[in-house]
């Protein structure tokens, strides 16, 4: 689980919660009808803006993000460099017996070890790239147009509670508690928003793009594995998508851990 994540999720409700107890009765902020409107709008909008299986999906991908912890850049660059060595001592034909959890990296050694030119592998991983890039943004919008939808139905309550109240002038008891029942609605839909849809389109978005310099270097690393094979040459290319403090050394640990040792 991502520490950072979980986190945010439980501080947010935990905090907003506080303050509810704090301020009074945690009853008063329960409204079935405001609910129902609320989270049953979000979703028909959902439904009818996005197929069902992109829905899925979103949620699927959002639980795996916010599950599984992400490979560092650092590791992957380390990677490439033993790699790099592989391709030297037993020649690029040994690429394609390379086992890795990454369909993309081990994409990337079969095409080498099938001596592609490197027009074709730069096609190739370059067209994933960014089909990935185009599959990520569909699940972040999701999550997107959801935390659009809530705060507008959410208002859109908030407007039946108003027409019901206006409805019961004759009786001023009722003003207030009917007030804070067409309320409610709007709180839903920010609550929604803000604390739930739009930290998990950041969370995904935040993902897809540490995924996207993983591949980024994984694609580097193997185009100049096919052009020059040099150690030297992958270390200097790769090590560029890092800061300074974050670039590993040829031996493979990081220089901020070399310092420490």
């Amino acid at each position: 689980m991502d520490f950072a994540s979980l986190v945010g999720i439980f501080s947010g409700f935990a905090l907003i919660l506080s303050a509810i107890l704090l301020g009074g009765n945690l009853t008063t902020f329960i409204n079935v009808p405001g609910m129902m409107i609320v989270f049953g709008g979000t979703i028909s909008a959902t439904l009818l803006t996005f197929p069902l299986k992109d829905i899925l999906t979103a949620f699927k991908s959002a639980f795996i993000v916010f599950g599984s912890s992400k490979q560092q850049p650092v590791q992957v660059i380390q990677i490439m460099l033993q790699l790099t060595q592989l391709s030297r001592r037993k020649g690029l034909l040994a690429l394609s017996e390379v086992k890795t959890n990454s369909p993309f990296l081990k994409r990337a050694c079969n095409l080498i070890a099938d001596a592609s030119d490197e027009q074709m592998i730069r096609h190739v991983l370059r067209t994933e790239i960014n089909s990935m890039k185009a599959r990520h943004f569909n699940t972040q919008d999701v999550f997107k147009k959801m935390a659009t939808f809530a705060p507008a139905f959410g208002m859109l309550g908030t407007l039946i509670g108003l027409i019901q109240m206006l409805s019961t002038l004759d009786d001023p008891s009722t003003i207030g508690p009917s007030m804070a029942v067409a309320l409610l609605t709007t709180f839903y839909g920010s609550l929604l928003a803000t604390v739930v849809f739009l930290p998990i389109a950041g969370k995904l978005k935040s993902r897809t793009m540490f995924e996207v310099i993983n591949l980024e270097i994984m694609f580097e690393g193997a185009i100049c594995i096919l052009k020059d094979n040099n150690q030297l040459s992958v270390y200097e290319k790769l090590s560029s998508y890092l800061s300074r403090t974050q670039r590993p050394s040829m031996g493979g640990s990081s220089k901020k851990s070399t310092k420490k040792k």
